[in-house]
């Protein structure tokens, strides 16, 4: 199974994006945007840096959870994970993201209520 990417609308108006991989289980999430053509410039800068060597930072947060950050080229991030176990998991959430990324399909929600 591919994985897709869904947008939504939050209840303060933004839109923000998930990365399912196949199996339905987010792997990135967005920051929040203020206009629906940012978050699909968004998704877009994920498809094109997913597969860029160096675009992934793994991280440790203040609790000892690893997670992940995707950078586009400027620098500025992307999309970030949700927090593993293992800095080894994480880089497994990375190489998930690579895999799906440039082929996810777009289910677009943010029509709909949030």
């Amino acid at each position: 199974m591919s994985g897709k990417f869904q947008l939504k609308k939050a209840s303060n108006g933004q839109f923000h994006f998930n990365l399912l991989a196949g199996n339905g289980q987010v792997v990135l999430s967005s920051e929040q945007y203020q206009a629906h053509a940012s978050a699909l410039n968004g998704i877009e800068s994920v498809r094109k840096n997913a597969v860029r060597d160096g675009a992934f930072e793994i991280r440790q947060a203040s609790n000892g959870k690893h997670y992940f950050v995707l950078k586009a080229t400027n620098g500025q991030v992307v999309g970030q994970s949700q927090m593993y176990t293992s800095a080894s998991s994480a880089q497994q959430g990375c190489d998930s993201v690579r895999r799906h990324a440039p082929d996810a399909t777009l289910q677009d929600e943010s029509t709909t209520t949030a």
